[in-house]
């Protein structure tokens, strides 16, 4: 199963926003250059969690993304599904259906076994990403990454972070 290059920047900006102060965003831009993206690509990727209010965007000046609710209630399932979509990976056409010898539609009343299994996997493969949360991922970070790696992921996020005037909105 391959994922498309969309789910990586979108846990690595989530992981990244996770990080800033209290109730402060850091524009879009910052997170492109963050990761060498390209600011419109990555757009795409920000509006979608957007959307699935994994973030949350602020406009004006000051503005940007932040988490739309904490870190402990966002799991990387959360991600796939707001960047890939609600659909499973492996969509059955019945192309076992489709020879030149056309059998009527009653011969397979049984379903397929193939999108029977690959069904199960999905699931599977589901449940595991639903068990990590984006708080799990940032901790191991903390306690595993290289020092030199945390120390200039949390200069960019200073450098970065816009503290906010107004309270916040998150929802709890």
């Amino acid at each position: 199963m391959k994922l498309g290059e969309g789910v990586e920047a979108a846990i690595h900006c989530a992981a990244t926003l996770a990080s800033v102060d209290g109730n402060s965003t850091m524009p879009g831009a910052a997170l492109a250059e963050c990761f060498g993206l390209s600011p419109s690509y990555l757009l795409k990727h920000l509006n979608q969690l957007t959307a699935a209010r994994i973030l949350e965007s602020v406009p004006g000046p000051a503005g940007g993304y932040r988490l739309a609710r904490p870190a402990e209630r966002i799991t990387l399932l959360d991600i796939v599904l707001a960047v890939e979509g609600r659909e499973p990976a492996f969509r059955c056409g019945e192309i076992r259906r489709n020879g030149p010898v056309k059998i009527d539609a009653s011969a397979y009343v049984k379903p397929c076994g193939i999108n029977a299994a690959m069904l199960k996997a999905e699931r599977a493969y589901r449940a595991a990403l639903a068990e990590v949360k984006l708080s799990d991922i940032v901790a191991d970070y903390a306690a595993e990454g290289d020092p030199r790696s945390i120390a200039a992921s949390c200069a960019f996020v200073e450098r970065h972070q816009r503290p906010q005037k107004f309270a916040s909105t998150k929802q709890i």
